[in-house]
């Protein structure tokens, strides 16, 4: 099969390797669609990301149709479409023609959604998802998140909006990601431009003075202090980037936060295979419903080192505007 491989001088290229064969407990998919994670380009640096590096095939979820099953599967058959989110799990990465995974981390397809747009949902999904259960918030609470335009929060807001939680503040850094948000449902009165508004004040302004109950960072860095700075005493911070900072942890010290960091990849250490199965599932249940909609996609190319480079780069330079970037791969 053809893949896309990671060398050692941290450049992309194109070769032929050898197609993955399911193992007993695995199905073998022709992977049709990928998705784009800012993961995939910090994998690439010197950041603690590198150590999730399993594969030099990168990529984190996909969608596809089923080709081979191992002598224990029961849940599939060969042609049956599936989106999955991969980690450490598969036999490599998603930016390549095949995959092998475990049965039990894949999901169905929902027939109502492309290709394309269900492999923009399980890592966003999934994170939107565990981070939306954690906080375990009620309706009165006040919500500021912090780039909610993003794939993440694109995912997240749609959540809230679903379950019937209106008291949430967003920020976003364009019109592109404001219009995003506003497409979504979101009020006007609810999003903070940070490009041309203090975030503090703002914010604060907008909760009618009053420190946030829960704060979702989605962005990390000096926003990390910011959105710190903004949560009540004994307040919930959701930390889902890994960015934090000294000053950041600090505050949230001070203030007596409890603080919930966002890892899928944890399920995966641990093989806790359904985690990612029951999450997609409901996510899928949810999109079956209508209840939320499939992310907004950009379709970047196909499955090239080009498209991945140009990818990557756009997701570093923070310009994917509110929009999943996805490679096809395959044709169906």
């Amino acid at each position: 099969m053809k893949a896309i491989l990671l060398q050692e001088n941290r450049e992309f290229q194109l070769e032929t390797v050898e197609t993955p064969e399911p193992k007993s407990h695995e199905i073998q998919v022709k992977i049709i669609a990928a998705g784009f994670n800012p993961i995939d380009y910090q994998m690439t640096e010197n950041g603690s990301e590198r150590k999730l590096l399993h594969s030099p095939i990168l990529g984190r979820e996909f969608s596809g149709i089923v080709t081979k099953t191992g002598t224990n599967v029961s849940e599939f058959k060969i042609g049956d479409a599936v989106f999955c989110g991969s980690g450490s799990m598969g036999s490599n990465g998603t930016y390549a023609e095949y995959i092998c995974v475990p049965e039990g981390i894949a999901v169905k397809k929902p027939e109502n959604i492309s290709f394309e747009e269900a492999a923009a949902i399980p890592s966003a999904g999934l994170t939107a998802l565990q981070s939306f259960k954690r906080m375990k918030a009620s309706l009165t609470d006040s919500i500021l998140i912090t780039g909610g335009a993003g794939g993440v929060g694109n995912v997240f807001v749609k959540i809230l909006l679903a379950k019937g939680f209106t008291n949430f503040v967003v920020t976003a850094g364009s019109e592109e990601s404001i219009t995003s948000l506003l497409d979504l449902g979101v009020k006007a009165q609810q999003i903070i431009n940070y490009k041309k508004e203090e975030i503090y004040d703002s914010a604060l302004s907008l909760n009618g003075s009053k420190k946030f109950d829960i704060a979702v960072d989605l962005v990390g860095n000096n926003i990390a202090e910011v959105a710190a700075k903004l949560l009540k005493i004994n307040g919930t911070y959701i930390d889902v980037t890994n960015f934090s900072t000294p000053e950041s942890r600090s505050i949230l010290f001070s203030r007596g936060a409890t603080i919930h960091n966002i890892s899928n990849y944890a399920y995966g250490l641990e093989k806790q295979y359904d985690y990612y199965k029951n999450g997609l599932n409901e996510l899928a249940q949810l999109l079956k419903n209508k209840s939320i909609t499939p992310p907004n996609i950009s379709i970047t190319g196909e499955l090239s080192t080009a498209t991945v480079v140009r990818a990557l780069r756009l997701l570093r330079e923070n310009k994917t505007y509110g929009r999943k970037l996805i490679m096809q791969i395959n044709k169906q």
